[in-house]
């Protein structure tokens, strides 16, 4: 059997996350390497290598939870336009980044900050959960 990806581990608890969504099918958790604060990754909680291999409900409703929750991140950060990525190379488990999107250069994953602050991503968590909440999403918002 396969090793984990490191999305499963975080998703079971082996491994830290600072969660902002989770339900039944997929959650929302902060990013370690941010591109602009508030950097969230969609991921589903089933392990599917690429995106074109998963079943169109399933990736429905993985973009319809990044569609929710690049809402509030942009709620949460006043951005002036939101960015939306899948790279797929990073890790072998589907996942959607979703950001504040300042210019193009925001696109450019090798501009991520390779050593953020942890305070500054336990805040950001914290203002997106509250944008979720604010936006009637209670149900959802990761503890």
């Amino acid at each position: 059997m396969p090793m984990a990806s490191v999305f499963t581990m975080i998703i079971n608890g082996e491994l830290p996350g600072r969660f902002v969504w989770r339900d039944g099918q997929a959650v929302a958790f902060l990013t370690i390497n941010p591109v602009t604060p508030g950097h969230v990754l969609v991921v589903p909680r089933k392990e599917v290598d690429h995106w074109e291999q998963m079943d169109t409900a399933s990736f429905t409703h993985l973009t319809d939870v990044a569609q929710k929750v690049g809402r509030a991140v942009k709620e949460a950060f006043g951005a002036p336009r939101m960015g939306m990525l899948i790279a797929g190379l990073e890790v072998p488990h589907v996942h959607i980044h979703v950001f504040p999107a300042l210019s193009l250069e925001t696109f450019d994953l090798a501009l991520a900050d390779k050593n953020p602050d942890p305070a500054d991503l336990d805040a950001a968590a914290d203002k997106i959960r509250q944008a979720l909440i604010d936006t009637g999403y209670r149900e959802y918002v990761a503890d």
